[in-house]
């Protein structure tokens, strides 16, 4: 898949967003914030997530917990009805008017989540009106593919590939040794930086960590979501999870 973005996303605002739990959406929004931050942004992290607060958790980011979505009205247990609450309340819209522009980072996984990750891609993507859909595929449960076609041959996407923005692969690596590295830095909630610099890490394993976050960093380089530094800067990002992330 081609990533098609040609200008610098400033002042944006990230929403990591998928319904099926377990699935890496914490993971992407902390990935999203440590980038923005290495490309010189102030970024505000915001956690939406209604029970279980995973991105507040990494204490480098500087997230803040928000009880955005309460009962009643709107059940927050379920799967996060925040898209379409947007929807209704037409948010999209009142945030282009505010000089804001809404970035969706949607997961899909391989294995057994592969049916109810793309079921919340297609949600998301069938209902937008721009083309601001960025695709997460996350190989740790197993390869994307399904009947043997990857996404781009899956006729989910191609019916709504003019939403998507771009694609970043969370590649399956050794799992005795890149596996076991990402596992044991995502459990202690921290940045790639920081289990970098930890005595906790050997030489050879912070050397893996430098490769996973070098080559996520390119593709989101690609996607060309902060333009330069500077630009970047004085936009003023933020990042809220269930999660959205602005920049």
């Amino acid at each position: 898949m081609a990533n098609k973005s040609a200008e610098p996303l400033e002042n944006s605002i990230h929403l990591s967003l998928q319904g099926k739990g377990g699935v890496g959406k914490s993971l992407i929004a902390s990935i999203l914030i440590q980038y923005f931050e290495a490309k010189g942004c102030d970024v505000h992290a915001v956690d939406t997530d209604p029970v279980n607060h995973t991105l507040a958790q990494y204490k480098q980011l500087n997230v803040e917990p928000l009880e955005l979505l309460k009962s009643g009205g709107v059940d927050a247990a379920t799967f996060v009805p925040l898209w379409f609450y947007m929807l209704e309340n037409r948010v999209v819209e009142f945030l282009q008017k505010s000089g804001r522009r809404l970035v969706v980072h949607s997961v899909v996984t391989g294995g057994q989540g592969l049916a109810d990750t793309l079921s919340g891609f297609n949600q998301v993507a069938e209902t937008s009106r721009d083309r601001n859909v960025v695709v997460w595929l996350n190989e740790y449960f197993g390869p994307i593919r399904l009947d043997g076609a990857p996404l781009a041959d899956m006729a989910v996407y191609k019916k709504n590939r003019d939403k998507v923005l771009g694609s970043v692969a969370i590649v399956k690596r050794n799992q005795d040794t890149f596996g076991r590295d990402i596992e044991e830095m995502i459990a202690a909630k921290i940045t790639f930086d920081e289990a970098i610099r930890s005595d906790e890490f050997s030489i050879m394993a912070k050397q893996r960590l430098k490769i996973v976050k070098e080559n996520l960093f390119a593709q989101l380089d690609a996607l060309n979501l902060c333009g330069t530094a500077k630009r970047c800067a004085a936009a003023a990002p933020q990042i809220v999870e269930n999660a959205v992330v602005a920049s």
